[in-house]
């Protein structure tokens, strides 16, 4: 889906706000800054666009974004990862099932806890701008989804290959410049973010976000027109190159931190070397704030407050769903009670089918207390 909005609505947004601006009594500007900093919650799209095994490192600068932001805690719940292709399977890959971003070995990116929303051909330009904008079929899975809020910081990380205004999806298709302003507009009219650090690696990455004129937008791209975003180093025995020197740069500065941390974004963006990437990043800001006091961890870290579902044995009324095992219906129930066990049991199980996190025994528990109930009116 390439979107499209009437350019007509963006110059009636934009008209509103001058003359909001304009009207706008003493201190007006404070408060609209303090709310700035008051975002509740956080959200990661992170997005692989390449295919094929020489573009490794692609995959390793998504998943090493990945584990920083989970690291800072940002839920897998809060995350949607997007994964060109299946590199760790590859037929090539000399330690399969693993994916690095550095000659140690020491991490693999690919491990256990890595929850990946979309994979292959599923990651298409249609369904990027569709995460973004929140234009979905009714019946997505909730992990597949961008669930943010107008109270919401989201960062999103593009690695890829580019060009003059485009970056390229599965070597075949692109997205412009123009895509991405066009659905950034439709995040903001929709209220689908407090703020937005869009973060893109590719060659000439600035050209993808030079004319963004969203409010409440930061955006980073790690070089400028006619410039290449190079790769770091090789692994000899893996035989491709494992990340790409804007990643590599940025996770030397962010590894340590914690979501204590005072660093500023201004601070993080004046740290970028031209003489290590070998390209010139460029960033535009329409944040109200300037960025010296804009915290990193406003983006990479969770400001949300997480409840011990484990310990507790609940879950947020947020979001009420019964994650115990039904009993089966008792012997001569009335036909009332069997109805109604029927629904809570078809209820939990669609939910648990549709999403992963919740354990498959309590679906097999739902299908038999559907059964039990079936065989009971029989």
């Amino acid at each position: 889906m390439h979107a499209t909005l009437s350019w007509l609505t963006v110059a009636a947004c934009l008209l509103s706000s001058v003359h909001v601006a304009l009207a706008a009594p003493a201190g007006a500007e404070e408060r609209v800054k303090e709310s700035f900093q008051k975002h509740t919650n956080n959200w990661a799209v992170l997005v692989d666009t390449s295919r094929f095994w020489a573009n490794y490192r692609h995959a390793a600068n998504v998943l090493t974004m990945y584990h920083l932001v989970k690291k800072l805690g940002i839920p897998d719940s809060n995350i949607v990862l997007m994964l060109g292709d299946d590199i760790p399977c590859n037929i090539r890959n000399a330690y399969p099932a693993t994916l690095y971003n550095n000659v140690d070995h020491n991490i693999n990116l690919y491990g256990d806890h890595v929850e990946a929303d979309y994979r292959g051909y599923d990651v298409t330009v249609d369904n990027f701008l569709r995460v973004l904008t929140g234009r979905h079929d009714p019946l997505l899975p909730t992990n597949k989804r961008l669930d943010s809020d107008e109270d919401s910081n989201v960062l999103i990380f593009l690695s890829g290959h580019g060009g003059d205004k485009f970056l390229k999806f599965q070597d075949a298709t692109e997205v412009t410049s123009e895509d991405l302003i066009q659905s950034l507009w439709q995040m903001r009219l929709r209220r689908r973010f407090r703020s937005v650090l869009l973060i893109v690696e590719t060659c000439q990455a600035a050209t993808l976000i030079a004319d963004i004129k969203v409010p409440g937008v930061i955006a980073i791209g790690s070089a400028l027109k006619g410039e290449n975003a190079y790769s770091h180093h090789a692994d000899m025995e893996v035989g491709v190159h494992v990340i790409d020197r804007f990643t590599y740069y940025t996770l030397q500065m962010l590894d340590h931190i914690t979501p204590a941390s005072t660093m500023s974004l201004q601070s993080l963006f004046n740290r970028y070397d031209h003489r290590l990437l070998h390209s010139h990043v460029q960033y535009i800001s329409t944040h109200p704030l300037p960025l010296d006091k804009v915290l990193v961890t406003d983006y990479f870290a969770s400001q949300a407050k997480l409840s011990p579902l484990l310990s507790s044995g609940t879950v947020p009324a947020s979001r009420p769903f019964n994650t115990t095992f039904p009993a089966p219906p008792a012997a001569g129930a009335p036909p009332a009670t069997l109805w109604s066990q029927m629904a809570d049991a078809g209820e939990t199980l669609v939910r648990a089918m549709g999403q992963y996190r919740y354990s498959g025994r309590v679906a097999a528990s739902c299908a038999l207390v559907l059964l039990a109930a079936a065989a009971s009116f029989a």
